[in-house]
């Protein structure tokens, strides 16, 4: 699938995206991904819907989309380079996202983040957990001890 929008193209073509712009974002600005390998960059664009943002040729952003294609999908590791920031890309690759899971009629779409919940809210439409007593997770605790931070897992007695 590809749209575009003046210069700039959205496209959810793998052969185009560029590992390298992906890899540099993703370990040396990204605050999600601390510790996160080429290799592992590498197996999450492998196994997830993944969307390019394109000046050109030049990738400027990503998002990436794990799946069923029914029921449930999370958005993560969305972003768009500095330079081109402020522009509207992100609220185009929000919306963009987000209308081709609604077409493929997938029910429920999540997402995690720190600092952009008021950017969600009013451009997807998100909003706190439905029913946050039923929703749990998990973290593994074997990367959360080898990633050398302190976190304190409940029930895992660190």
């Amino acid at each position: 699938m590809e749209f575009s929008q003046g210069q700039y193209t959205i496209s959810t073509d793998r052969a185009k995206l560029q590992i390298e712009v992906i890899h540099v974002y993703m370990a040396e600005e990204a605050y999600w991904t601390t510790g996160r390998t080429r290799e592992m960059t590498e197996k999450t664009i492998e196994n997830s819907l993944c969307f390019g943002v394109y000046d050109g040729d030049q990738q400027i952003g990503f998002a990436r989309v794990v799946t069923d294609y029914t029921i449930f999908a999370y958005l993560c590791d969305v972003f768009i380079l500095e330079p081109y920031q402020g522009q509207g890309l992100g609220k185009w690759l929000t919306e963009t996202i987000l209308e081709v899971l609604d077409e493929e009629g997938v029910r429920w779409t999540m997402l995690a983040t720190r600092d952009a919940h008021e950017l969600y809210e009013a451009y997807g439409g998100f909003q706190k957990l439905y029913l946050p007593e039923k929703w749990m997770g998990r973290v593994n605790p074997r990367l959360l001890r080898s990633s050398g931070k302190s976190y304190t897992v409940p029930g895992d007695g660190m």
